[in-house]
């Protein structure tokens, strides 16, 4: 099997400040961002309530080969997010149950996949956080190549390692890694904020008159 590695090496966030990330919703963080980083609709959490936060590892893949997955999973940090480019395909799965067992017990924070994944189920009683294009019984081959660690374009967006990747309900947004001070601080504003107009709200005032808004007749 080839592939290729990038020699890349990023700092690590701290334990408070992935904390810090978890607090913020992915909506919120792209809003600080002029609606950007959003990964396409398509990429749908396999269960409900599910949440990622961490940094990326990224990997993209030939169709229908998750050797470079593999070879990622086994050489990924806890916590880490393992972002999948396998190139929208959702004939063939890129990922399954025995890569899930061993993020697992890696500890690994879970993963996106753009392209197809299967054995849910198996996915779902252990608990691990995944985010992907499609399910499809069809699973891959090893060995036709990819790269681990190259910038990657995932469901329309760009993603480096240690970009930090915030998912939920809503779908991935992928904040760069250089910019995670300032929109981390934009977001904890944007959500004061947003706590204000609630309370507003539930006091009587409408929307309209809150963001200058012409009111309906």
């Amino acid at each position: 099997m080839a592939f290729q590695q990038s020699d890349i090496a990023f700092p690590a966030l701290s334990a408070a400040q992935i904390e810090a990330w978890r607090a913020i919703p992915p909506a919120v963080a792209s809003d600080c961002m002029n609606r950007t980083q959003v990964m396409k609709a398509a990429i749908k959490p396999i269960s409900p309530d599910t949440i990622l936060c961490g940094q990326a590892r990224t990997v993209t893949t030939m169709v229908g080969d998750c050797g470079p997955i593999c070879a990622l999973i086994s050489s990924a940090k806890p916590g880490e997010i393992i972002v999948v480019d396998a190139g929208g395909v959702e004939d063939t799965a890129v990922w399954g149950g025995v890569m899930t067992e061993e993020a697992v017990q890696r500890r690994l924070g879970g993963a996106v996949v753009d392209g197809a994944i299967r054995d849910v189920s198996d996915m779902r009683k252990a608990g691990f956080a995944m985010f992907c294009r499609a399910i499809v019984p069809r699973g891959p081959h090893h060995g036709f190549g990819g790269t681990i660690d190259g910038l990657a374009s995932i469901a329309g967006v760009p993603v480096r390692s240690g970009d930090i990747v915030l998912a939920n309900d809503d779908g991935v947004v992928v904040v760069p890694l250089e910019r995670s001070e300032e929109v981390l601080a934009a977001a904890q504003a944007h959500l004061l904020k947003e706590e204000g107009w609630i309370r507003d709200i539930r006091a009587g005032r409408r929307i309209p008159e809150m963001f200058s808004i012409p009111a309906a007749k």
